[in-house]
Parts: C-alpha cells; structure tokens; sequence
C-alpha cells in the first residue's frame, strides 16, 4: 500500500481528496502547511506527495525545495488557473507534475497511479530484465534503471522520476530526434494531457542539474519547432 501526503491549507479538499484516495487503496497523510509536513517527512518520508503552492507557514515551493535536498520522491503541486509562472517554475525546481484547480480527483488519481508506477519502473521493482531496465552507458552518461542511478563523467546526477525517464528516452537512441508528442508519451500516460511547456521545463531542469556538475554539458540539443535529441560525445 502506497503512501500519499496531502499537503493543502484547504480542509475541505483534504478530506474530499483523502477519501477518494483511500477508497483506491492508498494509506493517506494529511497536513494543513508546508512545516508541519516537513517535519512529518523528517521522520518518514511518504512514497509519493501532493503540495498546494500557496500555504501558511512554509508554502508549496520551499517545502518542495527542502524535500528535494532529502529525496526524489513523485510529487504534483495543486496550483490555481492563474499560477502559470508557479506552475514552471515547480517544474523546474523538480516538481514531476502539477494539476489545475477545480480539478477531477479521477484525473489526480490517475496522475498519481502513473507517477507510482514510473516509480516503480525505476527503483527495482520490476521482475525481469528488459531493454528499458539494463544498465545504458552513452559516452560519459550511465544510468541505471534499477537502481534509479544516474551519473555524468563519474559524478552521480540527482534526477526526479521524469527527468530520468526522458533522459532515458533521448540517451537510448543518440543521434535520432525525439519530438515533445513522443517524449510526453515516455513521460504520462495516454489520459494524462500536458502541453509542450511542460516538456520543456522538465528539459531544463534535467540540463541544469547535469550542468551542475558539468559546465559544459550539452548532449541534449534542442531542434526548434521538432522536439530534442541526445548526442553521444
């Protein structure tokens, strides 16, 4: 049984969401701020959150830049219709999805299923060894699906679910372009809709954390107007 945080100051969408997630099967967590979910993790991590942006105390951006000092658990924000700079900027600071408000609890489900199961995918749990779980090294790049390990010329890379999976996806075919229809596929499922941008910022957070530990990394390449491709150096 999973391990689901809701994070939101707004009780009646705690209770609301809880319900519906716990009648799916899930073991659900619920804080009303930022702090006292922080210090809940502090002890035990959950295996997946759900973060409102704006909350007291500590609001949605600063606990999920705390949490991802301490791990690369699936996390969505919930943000309003109008938090379009909230929403990419979550991306980038390695949220892996984010869900609008009013939203479908179906579609938060569904959203959440994916994201456990990517999870999954890349931390072990999977029976046999297949194309997508053995270990790929292009030129200074190794990763690791298994053990959801990634390293850049020696140096170990901090990845969320996501942006291991798309890293995965361009890496396994250098040379050749990935459009963002194809990269969305590897990244949601089929009933999950995201448009380019969201694609885009998790690009740019994959290229800035391989940029923190190579100033001069610049494998993924960007074809303007077609999507990106890995290039083997």
């Amino acid at each position: 049984m999973s391990r689901i945080a809701l994070v939101d100051d707004d009780r009646n969408i705690l209770t609301s969401v809880s319900m519906t997630l716990e009648a799916e099967g899930f073991e659900v967590e619920t804080y009303n701020d930022g702090q006292a979910a922080f210090e809940a993790f502090a002890r035990r991590m959950p295996d997946m959150a759900v973060f409102d942006i704006k909350m007291p105390r500590m609001d949605g951006m600063d606990l999920l830049q705390k949490v991802r000092q301490k791990s690369s658990i699936p996390i969505i924000f919930l943000t309003s219709k109008d938090d379009e700079i909230d929403e990419v900027l979550g991306l980038r600071m390695g949220a892996d999805d984010y869900v609008k408000k009013p939203f479908s609890q179906r579609l938060l489900v569904e959203r959440i299923r994916a994201l456990l199961r990517r999870q999954d995918a890349v931390s072990g749990k999977v029976e046999a060894e297949t194309e997508d779980t053995k270990l790929m090294s292009r030129g200074p790049l190794s990763m690791d699906p298994l053990r959801h390990a990634v390293t850049w010329k020696g140096q170990d890379v901090s990845l969320t679910v996501t942006e291991f999976l798309l890293l995965q996806a361009l890496a396994q075919r250098p040379g050749f372009v990935k459009s963002r229809d194809q990269l969305m596929d590897v990244a949601y499922d089929d009933q999950v809709y995201v448009d380019d941008r969201t694609i885009d910022s998790h690009i740019k957070r994959l290229r800035k954390k391989l940029r923190m530990v190579d100033d001069e990394f610049s494998a993924i390449e960007t074809l303007y107007g077609i999507g990106y491709r890995y290039n083997e150096e």
